[in-house]
């Protein structure tokens, strides 16, 4: 089997792991996003492994691949079906968009740091904090156009987050020192936090140690 073969190969075999992984589902939040188990790492090592442009198309396939099981499972396809939550046509679509194809493909971005520092597992822990954030960011943009309307349900209803003790004083907080546009990007940066954060320790973790693993089992 010559490089190239190899390559496609066990990049596509690492998409169907993660692809796998995204539907083992440790935290689900009220409106889209979840915590899993460790599904962004296949993708990240895609990355450091083939670089960053064989890393990118990777993400990017991914991306599509996380879209089509969201159609499948009923997430996407209810933005387009008539009923309480259907959307104007250019909405969904831009969701689909930043949500799924160009969040999924920052994660192509894992290898940048390769042979910069000499030192595999800390390239692919600091790769992987930089694919996660900029994942983060497209989030933050989709839900600040698309959802900012709920910022003020989220931080001040009875039903949002205020309702839990612990987060009452910086709800109110919030409602007091910030407003308009500019609380509305703010829920989107703290509602997506709230999975993105939890994603983003993951994947930094066991991306090296799966890397490490892997590297020593070749060796043997």
């Amino acid at each position: 089997m010559n490089t190239k073969t190899n390559k496609l190969v066990v990049s596509a075999m690492m998409l169907a792991i993660a692809s796998i992984l995204s539907m083992l589902k440790l935290f689900e939040m009220p409106f889209g996003g979840t915590i899993t188990v460790a599904s962004m790492v296949p993708v990240v090592l895609i990355g450091y492994l083939y670089g960053t442009k064989h890393g990118l198309f990777s993400a990017f396939v991914y991306g599509i691949l996380q879209l089509i099981l969201g159609v499948a499972t009923g997430i996407v396809s209810r933005m387009f079906l008539p009923g309480d939550e259907q959307m104007a046509l250019a909405a969904a679509l831009s969701i689909c968009l930043l949500d799924y194809i160009l969040a999924c493909l920052m994660l192509g971005f894992g290898g940048i740091f390769k042979d910069k520092f000499g030192k595999p597992a800390l390239e692919i822990a600091l790769g992987a904090v930089v694919a996660t954030v900029l994942c983060w960011v497209m989030h933050v943009i989709s839900g600040f156009i698309f959802y900012g309307a709920w910022a003020e349900w989220f931080f001040s209803d009875s039903t949002g987050l205020s309702q839990i003790s612990a987060f009452k004083g910086f709800c109110d907080w919030v409602m007091n020192n910030i407003h308009g546009g500019m609380l509305a990007l703010f829920y989107s940066a703290v509602y997506n936090a709230a999975y993105m954060l939890p994603e983003t320790i993951i994947t930094a973790v066991f991306a090296p140690i799966i890397y490490m693993a892997i590297k020593k089992s070749v060796k043997k």
